[in-house]
């Protein structure tokens, strides 16, 4: 079972400075054929300061840092049994290349289903700019399975 005490704890702040080639690469790997996601120009004409980040981008920040990664192995959670079971976003702004975006995440809950069989992860995140204005909320539900 994973330990309740996770409940409530902050996870260590990821930060990512949002370059091009990122943006470019994830639009591509997700399937994102609109040119304002890989055409600087396209972006500027759409009104965006640099090529936006992708709907989900944000998302990998924490990835890429391997805070996720830290937080599983530190609470003993089995990657081979794990499933990604959720993810919700709330935009406040939009990020572009040239952002910095930091990360702030907190463990909301743990809690298991089905006797145990299921344990669930709900973690809740907020990433700001490097102006330190809220660009989005999110939040991840994680599943174990035993």
């Amino acid at each position: 079972m994973i330990d309740k005490t996770w409940i409530g704890k902050e996870l260590v702040p990821s930060v990512l400075h949002i370059e091009r080639s990122r943006l470019k690469q994830f639009a591509k790997a997700t399937g994102e054929t609109d040119p304002v996601y890989t055409d600087p120009a396209a972006a500027r004409a759409s009104g965006h300061a640099d090529i936006p980040a992708p709907p989900t981008f944000l998302f990998s920040v924490e990835l890429d840092s391997g805070a996720t990664f830290r937080m599983l192995a530190d609470m003993g959670v089995p990657l081979d049994k794990l499933l990604h079971g959720e993810q919700h976003f709330v935009y406040h702004q939009v990020a572009c290349a040239g952002d910095t975006v930091t990360v702030r995440s907190t463990i909301e809950d743990i809690h298991d289903k089905k006797g145990g069989a299921l344990e669930f992860i709900v973690k809740a995140s907020r990433a700001f700019n490097q102006r330190d204005e809220l660009v989005a909320e999110m939040r991840s539900v994680l599943i174990c399975r035993r």
